[in-house]
């Protein structure tokens, strides 16, 4: 999906790829669609119990930051969000993930922030959480589109802010 995009996922490209009959793949998942959804429902609670373990160590904003700032993860999730755009069921599918993920780390993040006792120069963990998550995601994008100004000082103030909470230094 990564290489040639998701209209190139067939019942006949996954089954070469699996190196098992077009067949069997259609009678485990009667629809592509189907087996989209598989995936993400799949990869999805992989990730909730990486990032919720990654999200309760010392640095939680650092992991999810390290998290979205995976080019493969994110143009994997490019792909799936182009595809969502045409498939209402895999639309609800990536949607309901997405929530499930944002809840488990603001779950884990705060948690973290309460024990710790500091405000965090008043920012709501939300908001740190959505922000660290997307921001590198559009980079990513608009790199590939040729866009490129405001994304160092962009990506500097999110590290000066990451400084600031969770210091690599104690």
């Amino acid at each position: 999906m990564l290489e040639e995009g998701y209209a190139a996922v067939t019942f006949r490209s996954v089954a070469t790829a699996a190196d098992v009959a077009p067949g069997l793949v259609q009678y485990y998942f009667p629809a592509v669609d189907d087996l989209f959804g598989a995936v993400l429902r799949h990869s999805t609670d992989r990730l909730i119990a990486e990032l919720a373990a990654a999200a309760r160590s010392e640095r939680p904003l650092r992991a999810v930051w390290a998290y979205a700032s995976d080019r493969r993860g994110s143009a994997l999730l490019m792909e799936f969000l182009a595809l969502a755009n045409h498939r209402p069921q895999v639309r609800g599918i990536l949607g309901e993930g997405g929530e499930r993920v944002r809840r488990a780390l603001l779950e884990a993040v705060t948690a973290r922030w309460e024990a710790d006792g500091r405000d965090h120069d008043g920012v709501p963990a939300a908001a740190a959480l959505f922000l660290l998550a997307w921001i590198p995601r559009m980079v990513f994008l608009e790199e590939a589109l040729g866009t490129l100004t405001g994304h160092p000082e962009t990506i500097g103030l999110v590290e000066r802010f990451l400084d600031d909470v969770e210091p690599l230094e104690p």
